[in-house]
C-alpha cells in the first residue's frame, strides 16, 4: 500500500525541491505569507503553553510541529469555505482568519469563545472525536443545493479513523458526490495510542477506497505539498468531483495537552532527533536561504517575533477587558 500512496512531497527536508512540477506556486510572495503564517501560529501556540502554566488558562493543547500541515491546507481554501476544526486546529483556523482574541477567550473556558468567527464560516473546535465529520458533509451538501460553490474542510487526527463517525462521514459525502475535503492528520498517535497499535492498514489514505474517492498521501511537513494537495483537493470538490481523503504524514513534537507527560510512552530522544530533521519552519527558513529569500536571517526572525508578540500582548488585553456577553445574545450570534 506504501507504494500505492506514495508520500507526496515538493520540498525535501534540507529546502530542496524534490518536485519541479510545482515550480509555478512557489513564488517569493506565497513562500513569505506561508512563512509569516507559520511562525505566526507557533508564536501563539507557545503562548499558549506558557499561559497554561502560569494559570492564566485552563488545559491547552499544542500543535507544535504540525504547522505545515495547518497552514497549508488553511491557506488553500476560498474565503467563503467552511473549515470544521478539532480542539487542536486552532493554528488552522488563525491562519483562515479566526479572531485571536475570542481563540484566547476559548482556552480559558469563556462561552464568549465558542462562538464562531463574525468573518469567516469558522466552526468552533471538536472536542469529541469524528463526530464533526458528517456535519461538514451535511454543510457542503446545503451549500451544493444553494449553489454557493463553497467546500467544506474536515479537520481530523489519525484516532478518529477508528471511530464510526469517520465512516459515516466518508460514506456520506462519497454517496452524495458532496464538495469536502477530509484532511486527516497523522501525527504518530492517538493520545498515547502508536498508529501500529490502532489499525493493520499501512496508510490511512488506503481507506478511501472502501467509499470510491480519491486518497493521497502528502508530507505534512512540507507546507508546500499540503498546500497544493489541499487545493487540488477543493478544486475537484468545488468542480462536483466530491470528496478527497488526505492524510497528511505530520509529527506533534509535544503533548497530547498541557495535562499530559508523553515521555511515558514514545522515546523523547528520538522525537528530538525527527524534531531537528522534520521541523517544518526549519524546512521553509532552509529553502529560503538556498533561494536567497532569506536577506538577513536573525534580524528578520527577531523582527517578526517581536511583532508577533506585541500582537499576541494586545489581543490578552483585550481578552483580559472584554466584557460577558449575555448568553441570549451568544445564542442569537450563533444561530
Amino acid at each position: 500500500m506504501m507504494e500505492k500512496y506514495p508520500l507526496f512531497q515538493i520540498i525535501d527536508k534540507n529546502g530542496h525541491i524534490s518536485s519541479d512540477d510545482y515550480q509555478t506556486e512557489i513564488t517569493e510572495e506565497n513562500v513569505k505569507w506561508l512563512y509569516y503564517h507559520m511562525l505566526r501560529i507557533r508564536t501563539y501556540d507557545r503562548k499558549g503553553v506558557s499561559l497554561q502554566r502560569q494559570g492564566r488558562i485552563g488545559t491547552y493543547v499544542p500543535f507544535y510541529g504540525q504547522e505545515a500541515s495547518q497552514v497549508g491546507s488553511a491557506v488553500a481554501m476560498n474565503d467563503g469555505d467552511w473549515l470544521f476544526p478539532t480542539y487542536r486546529d486552532h493554528g488552522a483556523s488563525l491562519a483562515f482568519g479566526a479572531d485571536m482574541d475570542r481563540m484566547l477567550m476559548h482556552w480559558n473556558g469563556r462561552l464568549e469563545g465558542c462562538l464562531p468567527s463574525r468573518n469567516k464560516h469558522i466552526m468552533p473546535g471538536s472536542i469529541p472525536i469524528a463526530t464533526h465529520l458528517p456535519h461538514a458533509v451535511g454543510v457542503a451538501m446545503a451549500e451544493t443545493y444553494k449553489n454557493a460553490g463553497n467546500v467544506s474542510i474536515a479537520y481530523f487526527g489519525d484516532g478518529a479513523t477508528s471511530e464510526g463517525d469517520f465512516h459515516e462521514g466518508l460514506n456520506m459525502g462519497s454517496t452524495f458526490s458532496a464538495p469536502v475535503v477530509f484532511f486527516n492528520q497523522n501525527n504518530g498517535f492517538a493520545i498515547s495510542m502508536p498508529v501500529e497499535k490502532q489499525m493493520n492498514s499501512e496508510t490511512i489514505a488506503q481507506k478511501a477506497e472502501a467509499y470510491d474517492i480519491p486518497g493521497i498521501r502528502v508530507d505534512g511537513m512540507d507546507v508546500f505539498a499540503v498546500y497544493i494537495a489541499v487545493k487540488e483537493a477543493i478544486n475537484r470538490a468545488r468542480n462536483g468531483k466530491g470528496p478527497t481523503l488526505i492524510e497528511s504524514v505530520t509529527w506533534r513534537f509535544g503533548a497530547h495537552t498541557t495535562a499530559d507527560d508523553p515521555s511515558k510512552y514514545r522515546d523523547q530522544e528520538q522525537m528530538e532527533q525527527i524534531q531537528n530533521s522534520l521541523d517544518p519552519v526549519s524546512r521553509l527558513e532552509r529553502y529560503m536561504q538556498n533561494h536567497d529569500l532569506w536577506d538577513n536571517e536573525r534580524l528578520l526572525k527577531c523582527k517578526q517575533i517581536k511583532w508577533l508578540l506585541k500582537s499576541l500582548h494586545q489581543q490578552e488585553e483585550q481578552y483580559n477587558s472584554f466584557i460577558s456577553i449575555p448568553v441570549i445574545q451568544c445564542q442569537s450570534e450563533r444561530y
